[in-house]
């Protein structure tokens, strides 16, 4: 079984390619270039350090939302164009799920988190049985506060990841009374050798879909579209 990997969902841009269960290349990249400009070139710099023929990939695996909307759009359309040209599966993985596999076999409660503005996060809840992704929480999007509770709510030791940690480490640290902790710089961000190795759980399961019937779960309007909807319930009233 092998998976091309491809997550652009946050500022991070990575892809892996894995080989029944083993990692063959990761190519990761955090900086302040879009996805448009890197993605395909990292895709190609795979292929010609591992002499990566495509037509031997099994399944496309994406992360496929929510995160940032650009970066979704450009990752699913390259993961589609993959899919549709060789012919092969798409491997849909919700987001929050991938990024809470870096923490695989974690004895905390594991809360990705993503900024999405406003107070409010991308998140999830998780924890481990073993080896096995127990879901607590589905991906959401919820505010900072709400999420706190929550967690505090369970009442056991949580490990956060995740950009959300940037912008919401300081309403944590003042409002949260759980032990907390924050994962370090080697799995605090999106990984595709993570979403990779879920993914061929994913697949095992029959969790995955036709390339032409992909599309990207953004949780919320985009900003463009929720503008315009305020703007027609103002002249409704």
């Amino acid at each position: 079984m092998r998976i091309l990997a491809i997550d652009s969902s946050s500022m991070v841009a990575t892809v892996a390619v894995t080989t029944d269960g083993v990692l063959n290349a990761e190519y990761t990249i955090n900086h302040k270039k879009t996805h448009s400009q890197t993605l395909l070139p990292m895709i190609d710099e795979i292929c010609k350090t591992i002499e990566l023929e495509m037509e031997s990939i099994d399944a496309i695996a994406i992360s496929g939302g929510p995160g940032s909307y650009t970066g979704l759009r450009i990752g699913s359309a390259t993961a589609k164009g993959f899919g549709l040209a060789l012919n092969k599966p798409i491997i849909n993985v919700p987001t929050m799920d991938a990024l809470a596999y870096n923490m695989f076999s974690s004895q905390y409660i594991v809360c990705p988190i993503m900024d999405a503005r406003r107070g409010q996060v991308y998140t999830g809840i998780y924890r481990f049985d073993g080896t096995e992704m127990v879901t607590i929480k589905e991906q959401c999007i919820i505010m900072i506060d709400e999420l706190i509770y929550e967690l505090d709510k369970i009442g056991m030791p949580v490990m956060f990841l995740g950009d959300g940690v940037d912008t919401q480490k300081e309403t944590i640290e003042t409002k949260m009374s759980s032990e907390h902790y924050y994962a370090p710089a080697s799995m605090n961000r999106h990984k595709a050798s993570a979403l990779a190795s879920l993914a061929e759980i994913y697949f095992q399961d029959g969790k995955y879909e036709n390339a032409g019937n992909h599309k990207p779960e953004y949780l919320r309007l985009s900003q463009a579209e929720r503008e315009l909807k305020e703007k027609m319930s103002n002249q409704d009233k």
